[in-house]
């Protein structure tokens, strides 16, 4: 991401959970000065929401209330009914929502980066694979100087200091998406542990949000977390590359997301549930996944519904720029077409298609 646009948001994101944001309509930026529409959840989409919603106020006077609270509570607000969508890094599958009324879509993907607090080692220097990070996080390797961390980085000024893992405290779509590499990873961690946006977790602190984990370990010396990359980049916080499905070190960036989503069959995805973890490719970053977005099915607002959707209509069209300079993979316009199609099966108000576009 650019220096600049790293500065700007900083401040936005270690701030605040719960900001008043722009956002508005896009092939047709119509005015909607008086018009606020409410949403909820991933702290994961946080950078690029805002971003979006900042552009599309200028265009049409639209805003956004978003609070980053974590993948958790945007799904249980959206099914309360508290806000006009939910947004999730844990996608869910069909038989939920269905039970539920509910309809997701994507919105991008990015890559969720781990990150350490070791002073002397530059991003991208140390070398993890999959296998020492899970046995990290269940706190059987606990010192940088163990040996089969040393064996993957000679050269490397290593200490004899204590590991403190740093996970999320609070329901988490990005904790979702680290979780399911582990269990992938780690026939250990899949027994006893296991995958969802909150686990128990057998060492180490919590953070509440990216913005938590951030603090976190730029706070504890010797603490490794998980961050999406934005927060990586923006805090100017150590990744590291990790050792992917074909054996490669791999470290985050676009182009190794790209190559993770290049796989992803969302024509087949019933109700777009897609999991991008431990793809294959020599270049796939291995913890790569999805955004979403919860919307009900039958709406109380049609005014409402239709600017929620013009909002995100607007993002897929021309919000890739903005995605890519954060470092997020655009959602291709093929998916975008599926989706809007979805939109206007799925998505009414007494019966009417909210969506007719």
């Amino acid at each position: 991401m650019r220096n600049t646009a790293s500065a700007a948001w900083k401040s936005l994101i270690t701030l605040s959970l719960a900001v008043l944001l722009a956002v508005g309509s896009l092939t047709a930026p119509a005015a909607h000065a008086a018009t606020t529409i409410n949403g909820a959840g991933s702290s994961f989409a946080y950078p690029i929401y805002s971003q979006w919603a900042y552009q599309y106020n200028r265009l049409t006077g639209m805003r956004l209330n978003y609070q980053s609270i974590g993948s958790g509570g945007g799904i249980r607000q959206i099914k309360a009914k508290t806000v006009d969508f939910g947004a999730s890094d844990a996608p869910l599958k069909a038989a939920e929502l269905n039970e539920s009324g509910l309809m997701q879509f994507p919105t991008c993907m990015g890559g969720v980066v781990p990150v350490v607090n070791l002073q002397g080692v530059k991003p991208g220097e140390l070398h993890i694979s999959n296998a020492v990070l899970a046995d990290i996080y269940l706190g059987k390797i606990s010192k940088w100087n163990d040996a089969r961390i040393k064996k993957a980085n000679p050269g490397v000024d290593l200490p004899d200091l204590e590991i403190t893992p740093v996970y999320r405290s609070d329901g988490s779509g990005t904790t979702w998406i680290y979780t399911n590499y582990l269990t992938k990873v780690s026939s250990e961690w899949a027994k006893k542990v296991g995958n969802s946006t909150a686990v128990d977790w057998p060492a180490g602190v919590g953070g509440k949000g990216n913005e938590g984990v951030a603090v976190n370990v730029q706070r504890i010396k010797g603490a490794i977390g998980y961050v999406e990359y934005a927060y990586c980049l923006q805090n100017h916080l150590t990744y590291v590359q990790l050792r992917n499905r074909a054996g490669h070190y791999v470290a985050p960036t676009s182009k190794t997301f790209q190559a993770a989503a290049a796989n992803a069959d969302w024509k087949h995805s019933k109700g777009f549930y897609m999991v991008l973890t431990d793809q294959p490719g020599e270049d796939s970053w291995p913890i790569t996944g999805a955004t979403y977005v919860l919307v009900h099915k039958n709406q109380d607002n049609a005014k409402t519904a239709k600017i929620v959707l013009e909002f995100f209509d607007w993002a897929y069209r021309k919000g890739a720029p903005t995605a890519e300079k954060l470092d997020y993979v655009p959602m291709p316009m093929s998916v975008a077409h599926m989706v809007e199609r979805a939109w206007a099966k799925e998505i009414r108000v007494n019966g009417k298609r909210v969506w007719t576009k």
